[in-house]
């Protein structure tokens, strides 16, 4: 892992990876983005698509129906897919990281073979509710209860922005809730609610800025009844455990905004080339040359920087300052570089049917979701003793 860092090579198995996603994302998830963009539609035919390649399962073992595969391996494919089309990404990246990651590190056996094998072929999503209206960077704010009723957990509260949590092929949601006190503090568990059970009710879409093709709802619970059994992890512990979540999913996002970074970069050195003005391309003035050769560097720092923190994770070492680091690096490149591709095109780069006016729309979430640039800034600070 650590010698591709320093020569920029991708050993033959990730590089061929990367190339299939990007000749799949090329040839069946561009050709539709627009449309399911305007008519904020669940891209069905394309989620089909990538089940079918294996990329729900990149980073689980085949025991659970997984490929085999490395968090590295899912990052790569969440950077070729970012490149044109940021809400199928995130389908995928909140499938993984979100949906089924929880289960595969904290699940015990029996939930394992229950759920993973639905979430790693593809055939089902997952969804973690954690946020709340009054809980958003302060998840400890969580106001969400569950209460044992002899052998079932009794859940009442809301949650909200809740990726993957109503499509058809939604099967559960993992769901933060207090479940008690423990030293004048809230205890927070995590418990698994499946799709269809009464009281689990996935509100109206949200009519979102930007990623229009993702799914994502307030869920409302009144009085759901789910098994004791159904706790996942230790009791107490579930707010921590999602934090080791989330330093994960940073990586992921990081290189989700990575593809959307290069997006942008690619779609403007096109249309650099193709654009006259003034009797010669527009990419031969120096304006414009200077940049996009600004966003390619920033694209190029940003991909370092989830490169080092994925190497970290994979090598077991600690890597929570570097997933920060590559989240706020990455995604500010991706906002950065979605106002300049903006520009480049001029008023072409407005109109909707354009990727780089929906990379302008969806790039600001990137900012704000699994960790706002503020929290980044905190735990970069706090790992520096400050």
């Amino acid at each position: 892992m650590t010698d591709f860092l320093s020569t920029g090579t991708l050993p033959d198995e990730y590089r061929d990876l990367a190339l299939t996603v990007r000749e799949f994302a090329r040839q069946v998830v561009a050709p539709v983005a627009a449309k399911h963009d305007a008519e904020h539609s669940f891209p069905y035919a394309v989620v089909a698509g990538m089940a079918e390649m294996g990329l729900f399962g990149l980073p689980f073992p085949e025991e659970y129906g997984g490929m085999g595969g490395d968090y590295f391996a899912l990052c790569l494919a969440l950077e070729e897919l970012g490149k044109v089309d940021q809400s199928v990404a995130i389908t995928l990246e909140a499938g993984v990281s979100l949906g089924a990651m929880p289960i595969y590190r904290f699940g015990n056996d029996k939930q394992k073979q229950e759920w993973l094998p639905q979430l790693t072929s593809g055939r089902a999503l997952a969804g973690f509710g954690l946020t709340e209206p009054g809980a958003g960077s302060d998840a400890g704010g969580t106001r969400t209860t569950a209460v044992l009723d002899g052998d079932d957990w009794i859940i009442n509260g809301s949650k909200q922005f809740i990726t993957n949590s109503g499509t058809d092929i939604t099967r559960l949601v993992t769901v933060t809730a207090v479940t008690g006190e423990a030293g004048g503090r809230k205890e927070i568990s995590t418990i698994l609610v499946p799709a269809g059970t009464p009281g689990f009710v996935a509100e109206p879409a949200y009519n979102k800025v930007g990623w229009n093709a993702s799914d994502t709802h307030p869920l409302s619970f009144s009085d759901v009844r789910v098994p004791q059994e159904n706790l996942l992890g230790e009791r107490g512990r579930g707010y921590a455990n999602f934090l080791r979540i989330l330093d994960e999913g940073r990586i992921a996002i990081a290189a989700l905004a990575v593809g959307a970074a290069q997006g942008c970069v690619d779609e403007s050195v096109r249309y650099a080339h193709e654009r006259d003005a003034f009797g010669q391309a527009i990419g031969r003035n120096q304006a414009i040359a200077f940049k996009i050769a600004r966003m390619e560097a920033r694209a190029h720092a940003a991909r370092a920087a989830y490169y080092d923190a994925a190497a970290l994770m994979l090598a077991g070492k600690p890597f929570k300052k570097q997933a920060a680091i590559a989240k706020l690096v990455a995604s500010e490149a991706a906002m950065d570089n979605a106002r300049d591709a903006t520009q480049v095109f001029g008023g072409y780069g407005f109109m909707n049917e354009y990727a780089v006016a929906r990379h302008y729309r969806d790039s600001k979430i990137l900012e704000i979701g699994e960790g706002t640039t503020e929290v980044q800034l905190m735990l970069i600070g706090r790992e520096l003793g400050l």
